[in-house]
């Protein structure tokens, strides 16, 4: 082993299959070190372990001394999730649903803590099951952001999250000089216990609720998304030239300069760590080759820039800024491939047969420079045929750019014989004025440029991943598990009532070609994004791990992030890997420092991009229930995205999704039907389902609770 680190690991997860074994029989500390044969000169170690598994709820020491797993007492750590009005729920690791706390056995816990909670009923009858925190093992956020109300000399704090939990206190003194409207960062002193509202002091006012950027710098401090690099990055970047490369980096490497190659990006684009060149050869088959930006010859190993990298573990995407993951001296600078400018890279160069197959492939370190910055908008026209306007800036590259699109249709229609999921959900696009108030909103367009781009991706993260797999050296895998039985039973259920049913045995497990061919019987119409939705919710949360079990969504057996190392450490961190194996340095004991590490930086690069993906989505919300004050008052047509016992929800053509009460479906009396999925009217017998069209009126939008509020209109 390399260093304690790496021995207290070893020995954790030693002990702990030890302990989880059918024939264990519960033993004390000193008897199990016995019987494990620890060296009299490891015991302080040895005890250090037990305590540590002991802290992170691993194993639990009785009363009597004895040592037991800590699952087989019904103790469990997980993740507390808060709610305003006391209560909570804990996500436990392997557990289908969430275990439901009530208040008076919350604990003190918050938000994001991560607890040891004993279940101390089973679900039934519907029922979630039930526990109760024994304690907080690490707590989570440090600061809370929310809205301060002054109230004579002390006031109160609302939290932006109201899985925050109540209203927090702060005492006199400690307001910082808030005013009420001020958006503030809050630290808590004293925690809840469950009568008395948890305390805290003032740490910073990040300005009022109503000042420009306020409310997106407010998301972005409410998930711990940092906003500035530490001194020891911006010392270490000091030197480094954003626009020219060292030439004494360039030998050893294949010189691809002289190759046509282009980047295609949106139009706002300003980090490029993807381009592309191809050639079709004289038997019709194809060479492909993916360049991607070669960021570890800047992001050393251990360096700050390293540790930071990790930490964020990604670039974030708010609405109006992006917190990249790397400092832009770096992100849209000597690592990104701009255009006539010299770069280092690794590029992995495929030959591609008339089937899609990659009959060969080889990786490379290279140099490279890209001919053209292009757009997808552009680069679509041109294939889409509207190519006369760029005839005398682009037309010495309509060649490449038709010769992309015939291999994109080849590769798209392998990967749908494959059985590949293509979730055609439209993302959210959000237009600001120069106040950062929403102006538009609207499903983000897909074109056949994006396409490309994608399924070039595609093939050579798989190519890579394959490559490595066979190799069999530490590895970042990007999984996708098979759904499990009962989340595809209720998928099944939900889309009989649209008349559509999934292909397969329940009995054995699914086909992703199941799936796909749902979701393509289902495109155009007006069910489609409902149905669709339903099948992603379905799906289990692809993740980061050291070991391949392959990729539901993309049918296939090998995959891996390597084309985005601007922007996601996994892809970062497998770029090392790579160049290690391609020096010839990947021996014995470079392989064990990456067994042993690897696992942890799957694990939190797995948190932090859902994370990010939480962060997106409040940001986005948050600007769609501002958006839809503005149009309190007026008529829409949606359809029906969700049936509660409380209400339906109802999304508009724009991506806005609100809610229509029961209360203020006035037309009848509804009783919830959980079997139909439905709304059914008592007196009218109307149903309604999801994907039933409405026409509604916005009746309200609050911008603290973000949430949107609809009556249907009845004509």
């Amino acid at each position: 082993m390399e260093n304690i680190n790496d021995l207290i690991t070893e020995r954790k997860k030693r002990i702990t299959e030890y302990i989880n074994s059918p024939a264990y029989i519960p033993l004390k500390v000193h008897e199990l070190a016995v019987v494990i044969d620890v060296p009299a000169e490891d015991r302080p170690l040895f005890e250090e372990v037990i305590d540590s598994l002991s802290a992170e709820g691993v194993i639990v020491i009785t009363k009597k001394g004895k040592i037991m797993p800590a699952a087989k007492m019904n103790i469990y750590p997980g993740i507390f999730t808060g709610n305003a009005r006391g209560f909570g729920f804990v996500r436990i690791e392997g557990r289908e649903s969430d275990i439901f706390i009530p208040p008076d056995r919350v604990g003190g816990a918050m938000n994001k803590d991560k607890v040891l909670i004993k279940i101390t009923g089973e679900s039934r009858d519907g029922k979630r099951a039930e526990g109760e925190v024994l304690r907080i093992i690490e707590k989570g956020s440090a600061n809370i952001v929310g809205t301060f109300e002054a109230i004579k000399g002390y006031g109160f704090v609302t939290p932006d999250d109201r899985k925050e939990g109540r209203d927090i206190f702060i005492p006199e003194g400690k307001t910082k000089g808030a005013v009420t409207g001020h958006k503030v960062v809050v630290k808590v002193t004293k925690r809840s216990d469950g009568k008395s509202s948890a305390e805290g002091i003032v740490t910073e006012i990040l300005g009022h609720a109503d000042d420009p950027g306020v409310d997106i710098l407010s998301v972005a401090l409410q998930f711990d998304l940092p906003t500035e690099f530490p001194d020891s990055v911006l010392r270490q970047i000091k030197k480094i030239d954003p626009d020219k490369i060292d030439e004494s980096l360039i030998c050893g490497r294949e010189d691809m300069r002289d190759i046509l190659t282009v980047t295609i990006d949106g139009d706002d684009s300003k980090d490029f760590d993807d381009a592309v060149s191809i050639k079709k050869n004289d038997d019709g088959t194809f060479t492909l080759g993916v360049h991607i930006a070669d960021v570890t010859e800047y992001v050393k190993e251990g360096s700050p820039l390293d540790r930071e990298a990790l930490k964020r573990g990604t670039s974030v995407y708010l609405v109006d800024r992006v917190i990249p993951m790397l400092p832009h001296k770096l992100s849209n600078g000597i690592c990104s491939l701009n255009p006539n400018a010299d770069r280092l890279a690794l590029s992995c160069i495929m030959d591609i047969d008339r089937s899609g197959n990659v009959t060969n492939h080889r990786i490379a370190k290279s140099v490279i420079r890209s001919d053209r910055r292009m757009t997808y908008n552009i680069v679509n026209e041109i294939i889409e045929g509207e190519r006369a306007k760029y005839e005398d800036e682009y037309g010495s590259l309509f060649g490449m750019f038709d010769l992309m699109a015939e291999l994109r249709g080849i590769l798209l229609e392998k990967r749908r014989k494959h059985g590949s999921i293509n979730f055609d959900l439209p993302e959210c696009e959000i237009k600001l004025d120069k106040n950062g108030r929403p102006v538009d909103i609207r499903p983000r367009d897909r074109n056949t440029a994006m396409s490309v781009i994608e399924e070039f991706m595609l093939i050579c993260n798989e190519t890579i991943a394959e490559d490595f797999f066979w190799r069999d050296i530490p590895f970042v895998y990007r999984n996708h598990e098979t759904p499990d039985s009962e989340k595809i039973k209720e998928l099944s259920g939900f889309i009989y009532g649209f008349g559509y049913r999934l292909k397969g045995s329940f009995k054995e497990e699914i086909h992703p070609g199941a799936i796909a061919d749902l979701l393509e019987s289902v495109k155009g119409k007006p069910e489609e994004r409902i149905i669709s939705r339903a099948a992603l919710r379905s799906m289990k949360q692809a993740k980061y791990m050291p070991q391949n079990l392959g990729h539901f969504g993309l049918a296939a057996k090998y995959y891996c992030h390597f084309t985005s190392p601007i922007r996601r450490y996994p892809d970062l961190q497998i770029h090392r890997i790579i160049k290690e194996t391609l020096d010839g340095e990947m021996d014995e004991k470079r392989m064990g420092h990456y067994a042993s590490i690897l696992p942890e930086v799957c694990e939190h690069s797995s948190k932090t991009e859902r994370n990010a993906e939480d962060a997106e989505r409040e940001a986005d919300r948050l600007k769609q229930v501002q958006y839809m004050t503005e149009h309190i008052g007026e008529t829409f047509s949606g359809i029906v995205s969700g049936v509660t016992s409380f209400g339906v929800f109802v999304e508009l053509p724009n991506t806005v999704e609100g809610l229509i009460s029961m209360e203020s479906l006035t037309d009848d009396f509804y009783r919830y039907d959980e079997k139909g999925m439905c709304l059914e009217g008592v007196h009218t017998g109307r149903k309604i389902y999801p994907g039933t069209k409405m026409t509604v009126t916005v009746k309200n939008a609050d911008i603290m609770t973000r949430t949107i509020d609809f009556e249907e209109t009845y004509i």
